[in-house]
């Protein structure tokens, strides 16, 4: 357990891991004005030592009430959303241009922040940057539809922006996840509210200073970090919010489902999961040793689409169990800052505790430790969030283990007879979200991912995403589409327009 004491003396809150690093002052962002923030004192950790990495003031009510005015006064002002689309796109290429110029220096604060490793980071500022530049594209080439006529009138339709949207994201994949959601909404032509996690706001402030300096005008987007619980809630009950975008927990999604509700109000749940990872006995499992060792492992484990349920064929379960396990124990854990490092430490010690008491719980119900399970004994480590990445048998689907999204580096192994069994325990569990495949029999791979209910399936590769695609889960991994030529339509509503072309009189009410 980390037993440094916070640091409440903001002229001392900057880590030497922010040294030169500007945009990065004790304000937030607030109607396009930067300003300190009135909630609580915020402290971001690295999670690899502990240590105060940047300390600031949160939002408060107040600064929610002022960013959600100031964004519906610049949504009704049309400032933005009466451009041209091609005027916007503009604006939101050069926001993807800045960001990929500046993609170390979000990589070394977000490492900094969140524990990842630098290659991932930097790919996330990438990935983020190539959002942007995509749905600039997208606003560029997006088309109305004339409707085919059924009587004397012309019929189209038209979508517009819904005015302000709340944007809420995780400290899993900070940048990625904001861009994700801040750059359809301002195409839709909409005034966007951010709350970052406190856990990783860090990024968050720096995409808001990327976007004033790209000539966003001012009000256009707020960045408020703060608790889910006081900030989170309070942008989905305001009347003034016309959508909300989450991406988290369940638990939470299901709440702001039932206020959306009481408001009749849309919004986008990216939620949990539990994904299956299946190898058939016919797969390239060299292949498949390397996906699955990436498509759990990487991020730590801490991704919604996690492969953290593996169903491997039982005539070569004891075989590729064995070199699973071998790999897993040869994953190199340490910094996020060391180039050499696989798994870097969790977000934050009171996670990793939790991770670390799921799989205590696990062994006390009858799983066995295959590799991992514990934290750390290098004292290297010690100051640390660090989770040895883990493997547990002796489980079936029905054990909580299975059931339950650990968000660690933590997979269960389980082996399968037949297709249909497979299918069966694969499809049962309240999530579904991602799914994996291994086989060389291109009709099987087609039949079990027609078959598995999950909004992502990837066969022969696994935790590749592309800006393109549509990304949605199923049942209890969430509502709605994010990511696609469409993605700017779901931060926009339609309307249906009717114009008479005969200038004859409704045959009604006549003398």
């Amino acid at each position: 357990m980390n037993t440094t004491q916070p640091d409440t003396q903001l002229s001392a809150s900057r880590h030497a891991a922010l040294d030169g690093v500007d945009g990065l002052e004790d304000l937030i962002l607030v109607g396009g004005e930067w300003r300190q923030g009135g909630g609580e004192l915020i402290e971001s950790r690295d999670p690899a030592t502990g240590g105060v990495v940047h300390a600031f003031h949160g939002a408060s009510l107040e600064d929610v009430e002022d960013a959600v005015t100031a964004g519906l006064a610049a949504s009704r002002a049309g400032v933005w959303a009466d451009l041209l689309p091609h005027q916007r796109a503009l604006v939101l290429h050069r926001i993807g241009d800045l960001i990929e110029e500046r993609a170390d220096l979000i990589s070394h604060v977000q490492t900094a922040d969140t524990g990842k490793c630098r290659s991932e980071t930097r790919a996330l500022a990438m990935s983020a940057a190539g959002t942007f530049r995509y749905m600039a594209a997208a606003l560029e080439t997006m088309e109305e539809a004339v409707t085919p006529q059924r009587a004397g009138s012309l019929t189209m339709t038209a979508h517009e922006p819904y005015g302000v949207v709340a944007a809420i994201t995780p400290w899993n994949s900070p940048i990625a996840s904001d861009a994700q959601k801040v750059a359809p909404a301002l195409a839709a032509g909409n005034a966007v509210v951010l709350k970052p996690p406190v856990w990783a706001p860090l990024v968050s402030l720096l995409v808001g200073r990327i976007c004033e300096e790209a000539g966003l005008p001012a009000g256009l987007l707020s960045v408020l970090p703060g608790s889910g619980s006081v900030i989170g809630n309070a942008l989905v009950a305001h009347p003034s919010v016309g959508k909300v975008s989450f991406t988290g927990g369940t638990t939470t999604g299901r709440k702001i489902g039932r206020v959306a509700a009481d408001k009749i109000m849309p919004v986008t749940l990216e939620l949990g999961g539990k994904s299956p990872t299946i190898v058939f006995a016919d797969a390239d499992l060299e292949q498949a040793l390397a996906g699955i060792l990436f498509g759990i492992f990487s991020s730590s484990g801490q991704s919604c689409i996690a492969g953290s349920r593996l169903f491997i064929h039982e005539s070569v379960y004891d075989d590729f169990v064995g070199r699973l396990v071998e790999r897993t124990r040869q994953l190199r854990v340490g910094p996020g800052t060391d180039p050499g490092t696989d798994v870097a430490p969790l977000v934050h010690h009171s996670h990793r505790d939790q991770v670390a008491g799921m799989v205590d719980k696990a062994v006390a119900e009858g799983a066995t430790v295959l590799a991992g399970g514990c934290i750390p004994e290098d004292p290297a480590l010690a100051a640390g969030a660090y989770y040895l990445p883990t493997i547990l048998a002796g489980v079936t689907n029905q054990d909580t283990i299975c059931r339950e999204e650990v968000f660690g580096p933590v997979a269960v192994v389980l082996p399968f007879r037949d297709e249909s069994d497979l299918i069966a325990q694969a499809n049962d569990n309240e999530f579904g979200l991602a799914c994996g495949i291994w086989t060389s029999d291109y009709r099987r791979a087609w039949r079990v991912a027609r078959a598995i209910d999950s909004g992502t399936v990837w066969i022969n590769t696994y935790k590749q995403f592309s800006i393109s695609t549509p990304f949605s889960g199923h049942k209890a991994s969430g509502l709605g589409t994010e990511k696609g030529r469409d993605g700017i339509k779901s931060y926009m509503r339609q309307k249906s327009i009717y114009w008479d072309l005969t200038g004859t009189p409704l045959p009604w009410g006549q003398p």
